[in-house]
């Protein structure tokens, strides 16, 4: 009986450790798709999911200090000017799903007679949804507690491309915030810390 209930507490722990739970925080983030199905090895989709956070830096007061768009995830540091972070990761999630599956739907995308029924299956297994579900529920989110921790996970974030084979400068990667750390300009409106600060 204890084994149990010490297994249930873990369990329950783990649940809510990856919880956003203060709204005014700094935090990393992986929204990840369901089945790590790889939706953004397209541009279109991409195009997509950079145009909603831009529209929400411009919006809804979202602010991104990193973040890298992957196959089947993106990973971003982030935190809110209106102290509403929960509620702004939901509007992104929200409507990015909406118009990524219109565009599957009127689309020649060649894989969308086995993407489509899964995302469809997905939606109706949760309740929250009404019928397609493109994202998970979780969104992994870690608070920035320190400087340190910061610096690790803005390299964790820029290296990821790298590790992948996809490019062999990070700055190099269209869809990263690497770009902007370097002086450049990647399709995402970010606000690029000072690193020399984190030290």
């Amino acid at each position: 009986m204890v084994a149990i209930t010490f297994c249930l507490s873990l369990y329950l722990n783990m649940s809510i450790a990856y919880q956003i739970h203060k709204q005014d925080g700094t935090y990393f983030l992986t929204p990840t798709i369901i089945n790590w199905i790889d939706i953004f090895i397209r541009d279109r989709y991409k195009q997509i999911l950079t145009d909603r956070l831009n529209h929400c830096v411009d919006n809804f007061g979202l602010e991104i200090y990193a973040y890298v768009i992957m196959p089947s995830h993106f990973h971003m540091i982030a935190g809110s000017r209106n102290n509403n972070l929960s509620s702004v990761i939901g509007k992104l999630k929200e409507i990015s799903s909406k118009m990524i599956v219109l565009e599957l739907k009127k689309s020649n995308e060649s894989r969308k007679e086995w993407i489509l029924p899964m995302l469809l299956e997905a939606g109706l297994k949760n309740s929250r949804n009404k019928n397609y579900q493109l994202w998970q529920q979780n969104n992994h989110a870690e608070e920035i507690w320190s400087s340190k921790f910061m610096l690790s996970k803005i390299k964790y974030i820029h290296n990821n491309p790298l590790e992948e084979g996809f490019v062999d400068r990070a700055e190099d990667y269209l869809y990263s915030s690497a770009k902007d750390y370097a002086g450049k300009k990647s399709p995402v409106k970010v606000t690029p810390i000072e690193l020399h600060s984190l030290f």
